[in-house]
């Protein structure tokens, strides 16, 4: 498949990596190149199959009106423009493309997102609860998109929205804490990343999973089926 990768960030780069070792051809457009989605032009995009986004929250909505227009299947590793979701997925579905967005493309992090969903129960029992997450200090949005999964799990799963505290500091790939605490015990969650190729190899995997669908899609509901 032909990728087009958007970024050359630390996450975008082993992105195209793990493409080229999965064996697709890819080009990579970094900010420089590509500011205010200038370079997604019909002869850039003609023959991409997949666009693949891991830039910023304040290029990323530019970076997707590009691609529906074109008629371009797109996954987004970008957090941070969650407040466009809806009228993103109205445009994706008139355009009968297809999207895949996730706030983490890590099979290990979605499987954290299944036991934080059963350990919300403890909320229901009077044990108080909080967020922390902790990443490297270039990371742009805080809270963390993956922070604002867990808090979204724990509310729909007990009606209690719990607070997210955010660290930035030195080379930290990024880390989850969810603390339950009671008079009686604690219950301490964490996932803590080693490095970012979960993440990309997940980006690249949903790009082929994505091939020849159309529709809106999170990765979280159908990383199973890689």
């Amino acid at each position: 498949m032909n990728f087009l990768i958007l970024g050359r960030g630390k996450t975008g780069s082993l992105v195209a990596q793990c493409a080229k070792e999965r064996h697709h051809h890819v080009r990579v457009l970094g900010a420089d190149e590509n500011r205010g989605g200038k370079a997604l032009t019909p002869e850039v995009l003609r023959d991409v199959n997949a666009v693949i986004d891991f830039t910023a929250p304040a290029s990323v909505i530019e970076h997707i009106h590009a691609c529906i227009r074109q008629k371009k299947n797109m996954v987004v590793g970008t957090t941070g423009w969650y407040a466009h979701l809806d009228s993103v997925r109205a445009q994706v579905e008139k355009a009968g493309v297809g999207f895949l967005y996730g706030a983490n493309f890590s099979v290990g992090v979605n499987l954290f997102f299944d036991t934080v969903r059963v350990a919300s129960e403890a909320a229901k029992h009077q044990y108080s609860g909080q967020i922390f997450e902790r990443h490297h200090q270039q990371k742009k949005d805080a809270p963390s998109g993956t922070s604002l999964v867990l808090q979204r799990i724990i509310k729909d799963s007990s009606g209690t929205e719990l607070e997210i505290t955010s660290f930035r500091e030195g080379e930290v790939v990024g880390m989850h804490e969810l603390i339950f605490d009671s008079p009686n015990d604690r219950i301490y969650l964490c996932h803590d990343a080693k490095s970012r190729h979960g993440y990309a190899e997940g980006a690249v995997l949903a790009a082929e999973w994505l091939s020849g669908k159309a529709g809106f899609f999170d990765f979280k509901d159908i990383w199973r089926e890689l």
